[in-house]
């Protein structure tokens, strides 16, 4: 009997270490510390987002992370990134390949941090939210509603069947997951909703994480002040933008059971830009001293961003405040973060890298080559071609008063509404409060002027003949990301058009123009002062990253090869449009603009290889 005890004893002493492992394994927080296959790690991280960035310059980024001395990167997911449509679903197409992302984070050592929303903010179009959840009337967003709720459910669940099995407890790289997003500074905002309502709301998406599938540690981020309307029972709080080390333990402490992990989930290494205001820049000194705080303290930390990338197409968004009632992001999220827009290594970028490398007991791993960048030949223009002739080509919508964009059920760009007028007015104010965001506007095919959300401008003088037509060209530029009004995201002419403080209705004709494919362009004769698409062919023989000069354009967008580059606008502080090497072809290549003011003809394309980002006119 003894020795059978003994043989058992033996037996189980040899197992320990299969049960030890078997039980630490993964990522945890346990005893005050973030803990990975039982052993206690800090996270040096550093954002940015894959949908930012060219599929094929993924891993360039990721070693330019590894580079300056981090071992985690934290991403957003952008619900309406990847639900193209209503129930319409892709995470495979070029940009959208979350599950390459997270294969070749893994392959270059790094952890992830994943932050799946269903509200992200991140300067996104509608913070994340597709713009068609505002055509249901029963669902109400970021609130503690049956359908919304419902629709976040079928997001997460989607999420979840590609993420699946990149989680560290099953051998992936992604380490943690947040809960909903800064939902402290939004519960100081809606004070017209309950603390009750609310708390069931972040409650829900909790719960709906877990029984989705996504496993703990979660966690919450906010300001350190705002902890109470964010954070959730069990979950670890972190800090954003919370440069005081006593306060974020303070706080945390408060929140998590006296004890850390501390971390500041959001450390601001420069800032967001909105079209028409100064480029913001934060130095990198100052950067750098708060890093080496941090380190200091054993604060665990994630810049926001280490890398901002590009808000190609229609995905930038929008803020608000007292002066302006929208605030449009510019199209380049440059960030003024340690790594460009087009991947370089700055000098903010050295410096944060000479004091992570003190810190490091192992040298930091090269900084990769700079990807090429030229300055290319100016491009005559050999194509033009007018707008608004070619989209009243189309079958146009007709109803009493105008609609919004998402009743005529498109998400984003352009729609010209046109009404014809059986009376003459000789001098009449047009006034349309429910702009959203920037109109042109026409009288007989001629241009009479300019109306526009961001300047609080939504009323000119005019005069209409008989038989006369007025045309109104609308733009969405971004519905807002962040604060109270993003309840209020509709687009287009979203309430009645008056003249003379008269309701103008019946008749109405909208014709939609998305720009979601890039229009053929056939030549002909255009006016000024009336929208117009230029095409222009560059032939290339060696690939490189390059940047498109647009000072001397007025406002539209871009296409490349088919890419939507985004948008420009001569107001600044962006100039140019960054112009990745990888979306050239050798060879032929074909650019096409849509001119929105065309003031004056434009006759070729420049080129240059350094971006201008802080230009205002």
């Amino acid at each position: 009997m003894n020795k059978i005890l003994f043989k058992l004893g033996v037996l189980l002493i040899c197992l320990m270490p299969f049960f030890t492992n078997a039980q630490t394994k993964g990522f945890s927080i346990s005893n005050g510390e973030f803990q990975k296959d039982g052993k206690t790690i800090k996270i040096h991280s550093g954002e940015m987002h894959y949908e930012r960035i060219p599929k094929e310059y993924w891993r360039h980024r990721l070693q330019m992370i590894k580079a300056m001395g981090l071992n985690t990167v934290a991403t957003y997911v952008f619900w309406n990134y990847h639900e193209i449509e209503p129930n319409v679903w892709d995470f495979k197409t070029g940009n959208k390949d979350l599950a390459e992302f997270l294969r070749i984070a893994k392959s270059e050592g790094l952890y992830v941090i994943l932050r799946p929303g269903p509200y992200a903010c991140g300067e996104w179009e509608f913070g994340g939210y597709p713009w068609w959840l505002q055509n249901n009337p029963d669902l109400v967003i970021r609130t503690n509603n049956k359908a919304f709720l419902e629709a976040c459910k079928t997001y997460l669940e989607h999420l979840y069947a590609v993420v699946k099995g990149n989680f560290a407890n099953q051998g992936g790289p992604i380490i943690m997951v947040q809960a909903e997003n800064e939902f402290g500074s939004y519960v100081s905002q809606r004070t017209d909703i309950s603390a009750e309502d609310h708390k069931a709301y972040k409650t829900a998406i909790y719960n709906i994480l877990k029984e989705t599938g996504f496993p703990e540690p979660f966690f919450t981020s906010d300001g350190s002040w705002l902890f109470e309307g964010g954070m959730v029972e069990g979950v670890l709080p972190t800090a954003n933008g919370e440069s005081n080390i006593e306060n974020l333990k303070k706080q945390v402490d408060k929140y998590h059971k006296g004890q850390g992990p501390y971390m500041v989930a959001e450390f601001y290494s420069g800032w967001l830009d909105h079209w028409a205001e100064p480029f913001i820049k934060i130095g990198s000194e100052e950067i750098a001293s708060q890093t080496k705080k941090y380190l200091d303290a054993g604060v665990s930390f994630n810049y926001y961003m280490v890398h901002g990338g590009t808000n190609f197409g229609f995905t930038s968004g929008a803020n608000y405040n007292e002066e302006s009632d929208i605030q449009p992001d510019i199209t380049s999220y440059d960030y003024d973060a340690p790594i460009s827009e087009a991947g370089w290594a700055t000098p903010k970028f050295m410096a944060i890298r000479e004091v992570m490398q003190k810190y490091s007991k192992t040298k930091l791993a090269p900084i990769p080559e700079k990807i090429p960048v030229v300055k290319y030949p100016n491009q005559p223009i050999k194509s033009s071609m007018d707008v608004l002739s070619w989209i009243k080509k189309e079958k146009p919508v007709v109803n009493d008063q105008p609609l919004t964009f998402e009743k005529l059920g498109q998400g984003h760009g352009y729609v010209l509404y046109r009404k014809r007028f059986t009376q003459p007015i000789s001098s009449g104010k047009l006034k349309i409060e429910g702009l959203r965001d920037l109109a042109t506007v026409y009288v007989n095919g001629v241009k009479v002027g300019e109306l526009n959300r961001v300047f609080k401008n939504y009323e000119l003088t005019l005069s209409i003949p008989f038989n006369g037509i007025l045309e109104i060209l609308v733009e969405n530029m971004g519905r807002i990301n962040y604060g109270a009004e993003i309840v209020h995201n509709t687009k287009g002419i979203i309430s009645p058009v008056f003249i003379n403080e008269y309701e103008i209705s019946g008749g109405w004709e909208m014709y939609k123009m998305p720009m979601s494919e890039v229009p053929a362009v056939k030549n002909e004769t255009v006016k000024p002062g009336r929208p117009v698409l230029y095409e222009a062919t560059v032939n290339i023989d060696k690939l490189a990253d390059t940047f498109l000069d647009m000072t001397n354009w007025g406002k539209g967008i871009v296409f490349v090869n088919g890419h939507n580059l985004g948008r420009y606008w001569k107001v600044g502080p962006q100039q140019t449009l960054y112009v990745p090497g990888c979306w050239l072809n050798k060879g032929v290549n074909n650019f096409v603009v849509l001119e929105q003011l065309n003031e004056k003809a434009q006759t070729e394309l420049t080129f240059t290889d350094q971006p201008i980002l802080d230009k205002l006119n």
